[in-house]
């Protein structure tokens, strides 16, 4: 009698630990009873499951974050590129994600390969260095729109690194150093340019007055000669000076 009672009893607790799940708060449980989908996805907490009827599918809704391998890439331009991404995307109707795909973490690697290929494919060389941000909202969005069927919503696609053959790194390195030389060299004749604004309109104002050129001709001479040890014989036109005198007279 005793033996009967205890094997009851752990038949009793065998039966409550299958029908009873618990759920985390990350967690979502879809439960199919006789191969039926039942209700809305339970949880978190306490689920109580009828055994050999009831069978429940755990879905993690928190954000996963799957790195894309890297793809062999052609661009616009016919430059072979290795491309890879990162992708950001989390389970938003849990029902969908068990029933309408099969596995989708991989359905949603699968898709995103194909179209970093194809989207990639679709720009420049140049495009894919300067405009990745534009880039990455096209790739999100065509993904967003493919995975939603499944409950899937790509939060963001990330292009990481762009690798390309040597020889184009060093046609971009001299292209680079090219543009440099150019924009000093601008940089420079616009320098000149003021330099030479500023001398005419000093030009300008010291022919107003030649008593003026006067003056600044001898103060040059006299820095020079604070300026120097040694002795320095600069020839002065007589009428600069005869003028200079006149106005001294004056």
């Amino acid at each position: 009698m005793a033996s009967g009672s205890f094997l009851f009893f752990m038949l009793a607790l065998a039966f409550l630990a299958s029908s009873i799940k618990i759920l985390q708060e990350y967690e979502r449980g879809v439960v199919f009873r006789l191969g039926r989908v039942l209700g809305t996805p339970k949880g978190p907490g306490p689920v109580i499951l009828i055994p050999l009827i009831d069978r429940m599918v755990r879905v993690s809704i928190r954000t996963v974050t799957m790195s894309i391998d890297p793809q062999d890439v052609i661009s616009r331009d016919n430059v072979s590129l290795k491309v890879n991404a990162v992708l950001y995307f989390r389970v938003v109707d849990p029902r969908k994600a068990v029933i309408n795909i099969e596995n989708f973490l991989y359905a949603t690697t699968q898709l995103a390969q194909t179209h970093l290929r194809s989207i990639l494919g679709q720009h420049t060389l140049d495009d894919l260095l300067t405009e990745r941000e534009k880039i990455n909202d096209q790739l999100q969005q065509i993904l967003d729109q493919n995975t939603e069927s499944w409950g899937i919503k790509v939060a963001s696609v990330e292009v990481k690194d762009i690798d390309m053959p040597q020889e184009m790194q060093r046609a971009m390195a001299r292209e680079a150093e090219s543009e440099r030389e150019r924009r000093a060299k601008i940089i420079a004749a616009e320098g000149e340019m003021q330099s030479a604004a500023k001398l005419r309109e000093a030009a300008d104002i010291l022919s107003q007055n030649p008593v003026s050129v006067q003056l600044r001709y001898l103060q040059t001479l006299s820095d020079i000669a604070s300026e120097q040890h040694s002795t320095i014989v600069f020839p002065v036109p007589v009428d600069l000076l005869k003028s200079f005198m006149d106005s001294r007279k004056a």
